[in-house]
């Protein structure tokens, strides 16, 4: 398995050693001992959850308030999705810097978000199944949603689109990350540093 830092910092590229037999191929799509090691989070799932999306379906951007925050590693099980992460932390060095990632089920790549991270995709092909490992549970009112198609961010959405998006109303009404910031909504960089230090006692 090799796991990759990305250029948004907190967030890290899971590759994993496939094991190609007559029948298929197998591998772990998840070590608790080798992403602690290589990425200093203690990432324990408390809760799975899956999405089914047709082609050119936009979900996120997505967070979870701090507290309680919520790291994910997300992974598509069927199908094939553009993954995107973006740095919302207030104060970060590399804040509104995004990181993309095609995750494909046949090649089992996965993608792990810290805490603070806001996260979306794509769908590329129609019945794509995504998986989260999520480290906490669903907690109501915690959800941050941003504006996936926010100008100021200018993620790449259009270059893997074949159609018009499909968007749930709630994202197609999120802030943009600028109205979010003056609702006091995004987390602050520092308070998320804490969060993983805490998180590796």
């Amino acid at each position: 398995m090799r796991i990759e830092e990305t250029a948004v910092p907190d967030a890290y590229r899971v590759t994993p050693q496939l094991l190609p037999d007559p029948r298929g191929t197998f591998h772990e799509s998840y070590r608790y001992d080798l992403l602690a090691a290589a990425t200093g989070h203690h990432f324990v799932p408390r809760q799975v959850n899956y999405s089914v999306s047709a082609r050119n379906t936009v979900r996120g951007l997505h967070g979870v308030a701090i507290p309680p925050g919520q790291a994910k590693l997300v992974s598509c099980v069927r199908g094939v999705l553009l993954d995107v992460v973006v740095d919302v932390r207030l104060g970060s060095p590399t804040f509104g810097k995004h990181e993309c990632t095609v995750l494909d089920a046949r090649e089992g790549r996965a993608v792990y978000v810290a805490e603070g991270l806001a996260h979306g995709f794509v769908a590329l092909a129609d019945d794509t199944c995504i998986s989260y490992l999520c480290s906490t549970e669903y907690r109501p009112g915690t959800q941050l949603d941003l504006r996936a198609f926010d100008p100021e961010l200018g993620l790449p959405w259009a270059s893997w689109l074949t159609g018009e998006p499909l968007l749930s109303e709630k994202d197609a009404q999120a802030p943009t990350v600028a109205e979010a910031a003056e609702r006091g909504l995004l987390p602050e960089y520092e308070t998320c540093l804490e969060l993983y230090r805490s998180n590796g006692d």
